[in-house]
């Protein structure tokens, strides 16, 4: 039996997950092309799209310079989404809070930089959010992102198996 949508009853619900984007992002394509590249937050998020639907994946993406909204994004996040894919940006490297938030998640969560946080500063060498993360992808770019998606799905698929 088809529903009104034209899907079939009793389907399995797409895996849905939280892209979030933390402080700065959304200057992308401006703001140090040479570190970040030319790409703009709106194209990292059409392509992730893209990528999604391959997958069979619904995403919802948020980009906030506020380090209490990204935080009540992921609290908000249990029951809603499968996953999070997270650039903390910035607040990686500094926020104890946006760690803790992503610790008491029961949410999988991947962390990703679009730059190798490891060929830059020192103080960028390390994030707090990363203990909270099964993996971090840094330094590839807006690929970055589809492989953190990509990433989420095969766990995904682990869990399932197990």
């Amino acid at each position: 039996m088809s529903t009104p949508s034209g899907s079939v009853a009793g389907a399995v619900a797409a895996i849905r997950v939280l892209i979030l984007n933390g402080p700065n992002l959304d200057q992308l394509g401006q703001r140090e092309p040479e570190t970040y590249g030319h790409e703009t937050l709106a194209d990292i998020e059409a392509g992730l799209h893209q990528t999604a639907a391959l997958l069979g994946v619904e995403l919802q993406c948020l980009q906030s310079n506020h380090e209490g909204v990204l935080i009540d994004a992921i609290h908000a996040a249990r029951g809603t989404y499968a996953g999070i894919v997270i650039n903390p940006a910035g607040y990686g490297h500094t926020s104890v809070a946006l760690r803790d938030a992503l610790s008491c998640s029961p949410l999988p969560a991947v962390e990703v930089h679009l730059s190798n946080i490891h060929r830059r500063e020192a103080f960028r060498h390390q994030t707090y959010t990363a203990a909270a993360a099964l993996g971090v992808i840094s330094g590839l770019g807006a690929q970055g992102y589809h492989l953190a998606l990509r990433a989420l799905v095969a766990y995904f698929g682990r869990q399932r198996i197990a």
